[in-house]
């Protein structure tokens, strides 16, 4: 693997929260000139949940996004502190946003989100065998639930009504499988 070619003179952190820090450098570029470079480093690992019940049917959340000013449809997904394990986030989040509880776990991918300017990494789970239980969404989360067929969230990426990266790369990846 290639050096890396960037070299930091200095670093500050002119934003700090429980979910991001934000850090401006002062940078040699690959060519050797003065440079900045702004940096999210995002304090939560990406986590998204395919969950697929025996009859091919899945479940998407749909919820008001702040961020974007736009409702949006989503497989269920949360935020994973770093140093947590991946997989006991998903299960929670499943069961906190839908309720459902599945016995059948598959990693399907993991990936990283706008590499550019951030550091978020991401893991997405297919989950089966399904039971369902109470939801206990947090209270930041209005949520709407959609029980449809896999195939219909399949095609809401391709035409546009889902929008949200996490589901596009996770929907589409158990399409590619052939996961039902």
């Amino acid at each position: 693997m290639p050096d890396n070619p960037w070299k930091t003179l200095t670093t500050s952190v002119p934003y700090d929260n429980p979910w991001i820090r934000i850090e401006h450098h002062e940078v040699l570029n690959p060519s050797g000139n003065l440079g900045i470079y702004g940096l999210v480093k995002f304090k939560n690992h990406a986590i998204g949940i395919v969950p697929v019940d025996d009859e091919g049917f899945t479940w998407l959340v749909g919820q008001y996004r702040y961020a974007l000013g736009s409702y949006e449809w989503e497989i269920p997904e949360g935020g994973c502190p770093v140093g947590t394990d991946t997989l006991d986030t998903a299960k929670r989040e499943l069961k906190e946003e839908t309720g459902l509880v599945a016995s059948e776990w598959t990693k399907l991918m993991d990936f990283h989100l706008s590499n550019s300017v951030t550091n978020e990494y991401g893991v997405a789970y297919l989950a089966k065998k399904l039971s369902q239980e109470v939801a206990e969404p947090e209270e930041t989360e209005d949520l709407t639930l959609r029980r449809i067929p896999l195939t219909e969230a399949i095609q809401m990426t391709l035409d546009g009504r889902i929008r949200d990266a996490l589901s596009i790369m996770a929907l589409q990846r158990v399409a590619l499988l052939g996961s039902r």
